[in-house]
């Protein structure tokens, strides 16, 4: 049905309609059509809360912002303790390639939201960045940070 990810397999509720599945997003409390990039989403996010210890609660899927007066969605927004973005996540189809423009996308994304961390992921390659404002540089990190990480 959907390809094996480079993340755990996750405890999802998924339903099938006539031909086509559907997944019950958890954060929005609604059931979805179960996309291939939803099938990454969904896997994402509950390894940040399951692994990586990230609160739930602290997590907007579908999070809608306003950039240069268009409205636009981030995949996922992870909030801090102090209910300020921490985090954009956005995530791609295991067939579409990580490239210059989903950053360029997401650097969009931030330059509202103002956020340390930057995630893009297609299910297979993830590519976690720190932004380090005082040098005025990216570092790409090694591992998913924990959720206590993101506040420090």
């Amino acid at each position: 049905m959907f390809p094996e990810l480079n993340l755990p397999k996750a405890e999802l509720s998924i339903s099938k309609k006539g031909e086509k599945y559907y997944v019950f997003d958890t954060w929005r409390k609604k059931q979805l059509l179960l996309t291939p990039e939803e099938w990454v989403r969904q896997h994402l996010l509950h390894f940040l809360v399951t692994e990586k210890k990230y609160p739930s609660g602290l997590i907007a899927s579908e999070q809608g912002i306003t950039v240069n007066k268009l409205s636009r969605r981030c995949d996922a927004v992870v909030y801090g303790k102090n209910g300020s973005p921490v985090m954009i996540i956005e995530c791609k189809a295991p067939h579409i390639p990580i490239e210059e423009k989903t950053f360029q996308q997401i650097a969009q994304y931030n330059s509202k939201l103002q956020v340390d961390y930057l995630l893009v992921s297609n299910g297979i390659t993830h590519i976690i960045a720190k932004i380090d404002r005082e040098n005025n540089r990216i570092n790409y990190l090694t591992d998913f940070p924990e959720f206590i990480q993101l506040n420090g």
